[in-house]
Order: structure tokens, then C-alpha cells, then sequence
């Protein structure tokens, strides 16, 4: 049996598991099969918007989600999706610390245990200094963003997965023209990564936030 060839990202797959929760709760609430049918519509209609193109088998698989009648069933069809899943790359301790050179003693999570399959984007705080790093996978390259996050105490819409959920302050200092001047980039975000990594369905307003940090 030929092997399944990935082609969702994480985030792709969020929005799958959105939809597929969205029609959970319409099959337990709603009886008429027109309403019900408009549903299954929408849902994958909303999941295959998130993929620029699809081939034939792509869209039979994505498809299939209408078909699912009850809630185990349509975690079955999730898990089903596991093989097509597009991980992030792996980092490696040597490549992380070439990303903050500045931090002589960078302390890093266990990089070979990472879920990367789940995972868009890489990020771990050091407790010691709330500092907070972010590691970005490009075509060809890593982006590595580091910061101090302060928890807010309070909940919110993180700017990174739009979760409603208690928020840290992520501030980024960025060189101005001189060695002297300093200004910054502050966003609101999760205080819980793996959370915001479960939940982010959007790339754009984390690849927006990056750029503005890039240095």
C-alpha cells in the first residue's frame, strides 16, 4: 500500500477539527436532514478554503468529513488525517542556537520529544528571565524572535490563534539607527503554547508580527 503523501499543515488541520465540531454539535442539536445537509456542506466547503489547491484524492478525503453521522465516527475520520499531516521541520540544539546567538546559555526544551506534527510554529519560555522564543520555519530558512512576556493576569483574544484565554504580553526590542536607541513591538498572546498551537487556524497576523520584528 502506497504511503499517504502530506499536504496538511497544522493549522490547516485546526480549521478541519473546527468544522468537524461545528457539525457535532449541529447532528446532536438539529433533526432536519435539509439543515443538516446545508451544514456538511459549509463544513467542508470552509475546510477545503483553507488549501490553495487540492488534487482529486485531496478533496475525496477532505469530502469524506460530510459523511460522518456520530461523534465517534467523526473523531475516527479525524484521526484518519494524522498520516497527511505536514510536520515542522525538526531543530536541532546547534541550529536554535545559531538563531540567538546573544544568549550565551540558551535553555531550550526537549527539541527531539517536540509534537511537530501539531505544530506551527516552535516557542518556549525561559522562566528564569520570561524571555520568550519563537522559532518560524520558512522555504529555506529559520526565524528566530525572542522577547519578554509578562502575564497579564487576564483573558483575551490572542493576536496569534484568536483564542479567548489568558494573555501574556509579548515585547520584542527592536535596533533603531543608532546603538543607543532602542524601540519596541508588543502583542498580546497565549501564555499557553501548546494551546495556541491547537487552536491557531490563520498564519497570516504571526507571519505579519514577525516581519515587523524581523531585524
Amino acid at each position: 500500500m502506497q504511503n499517504p503523501t502530506p499536504f496538511i499543515h497544522n493549522h490547516q488541520l485546526n480549521v478541519i477539527k473546527k468544522q468537524a465540531n461545528f457539525l457535532l454539535k449541529t447532528l446532536r442539536s438539529v433533526a432536519d436532514r435539509k439543515v443538516l445537509d446545508t451544514v456538511r456542506d459549509t463544513a467542508v466547503g470552509k475546510a477545503m478554503d483553507v488549501f490553495d489547491e487540492l488534487t482529486a484524492d485531496q478533496k475525496k478525503l477532505l469530502e469524506r468529513l460530510a459523511e460522518q453521522e456520530e461523534a465517534q465516527h467523526i473523531q475516527d475520520y479525524l484521526d484518519s488525517l494524522e498520516p497527511y499531516l505536514v510536520p515542522f521541520p525538526e531543530v536541532t540544539a546547534k541550529q536554535a542556537q545559531k538563531l540567538f546567538p546573544k544568549v550565551k546559555k540558551l535553555k531550550l526544551p526537549d527539541l527531539e520529544r517536540l509534537d511537530y506534527a501539531h505544530t506551527t510554529y516552535l516557542r518556549w519560555v525561559d522562566i528564569a528571565t520570561n524571555r520568550l522564543f519563537i522559532v518560524y520555519g520558512q522555504p529555506d530558512h529559520f526565524v528566530g524572535v525572542e522577547g519578554r512576556i509578562t502575564p497579564t493576569n487576564k483573558k483575551g483574544f490572542c493576536m496569534f490563534c484568536n483564542r479567548h484565554q489568558e494573555l501574556g504580553f509579548f515585547n520584542v526590542k527592536l535596533k533603531g539607527s543608532s546603538p543607543d536607541h532602542f524601540s519596541s513591538v508588543g502583542q498580546y498572546i497565549c501564555m499557553d503554547d501548546e494551546a495556541c498551537n491547537h487552536s491557531i487556524t490563520d498564519k497570516a497576523p504571526l507571519e505579519k508580527f514577525l516581519v515587523s520584528v524581523a531585524k
